[in-house]
């Protein structure tokens, strides 16, 4: 028989064990419903879904905008990761480019709250989604004007707008109405957007303009 002492050990382990499980389960079942629904997504359906009380999702995560700052946070982690893995192993600059951004807009269409925050905190230098795909967007926009294939002018913050842009497509023409959607029709606009930055074009660029002037 074990000791009070060890008892207590144990009891804690336990309850250690169920709230990581319990933590777990939380992010996962926000995940989906962040993805199917965005961030206005209630919290008690996170909780239902998860299979944990309100009390306990709280305990977790105080406030919604922690929990969904954990789950982007996560989200964004593991697609930087893959977009970096997918650059490096594309030996053709111009290819290396367009599936960037073809894989990077096929994951908005499935992941309703991570186009949304992207979007929305695209300029913000200390947002997840900015510091986290910045640095594979600026290896890209350098091997492309290395290799002499992307347009001159063309800068790293203009890609990361361009996805943005591109990304609030995906929102008109995906995640809507069935009456009103046309599924991948935003690949349309990615072809045109893709052809417009080729090398080739070499009208200059509209100068950027600072912030408070027009």
């Amino acid at each position: 028989m074990e000791a009070p002492e060890q008892q207590g050990e144990t009891r804690q382990r336990v309850m250690r064990a169920d709230a990581a499980r319990n933590r777990a389960a939380i992010i996962d079942a926000a995940s989906t419903v962040l993805a199917e629904h965005g961030s206005a997504t209630d919290v008690r359906e996170i909780a239902r879904l998860s299979g944990v009380g309100m009390g306990t999702l709280y305990r977790h995560f105080p406030t919604k905008d922690d929990l969904l700052g954990t789950v982007l946070h996560q989200e964004f982690l593991a697609w930087a990761e893959s977009a970096r893995r997918t650059a490096a192993s594309t030996e053709d600059p111009w290819t290396a480019l367009a599936e960037f951004f073809d894989q990077a807009l096929t994951y908005h269409a499935h992941h309703r709250a991570v186009m949304q925050c992207y979007a929305d905190s695209w300029s913000v230098a200390t947002a997840d989604c900015t510091l986290l795909l910045r640095p594979v967007i600026n290896e890209l926009l350098a091997r492309a004007h290395a290799a002499g294939v992307l347009r001159a002018g063309v800068t790293g913050a203009d890609l990361a707008l361009l996805l943005a842009s591109l990304g609030q497509t995906v929102l008109l023409t995906e995640q809507c109405s069935p009456q009103q959607c046309h599924p991948q029709l935003w690949r349309r606009l990615l072809r045109i957007s893709l052809d417009g930055l080729r090398a080739e074009h070499r009208e200059p660029l509209p100068a950027v303009v600072a912030p408070g002037h027009s």
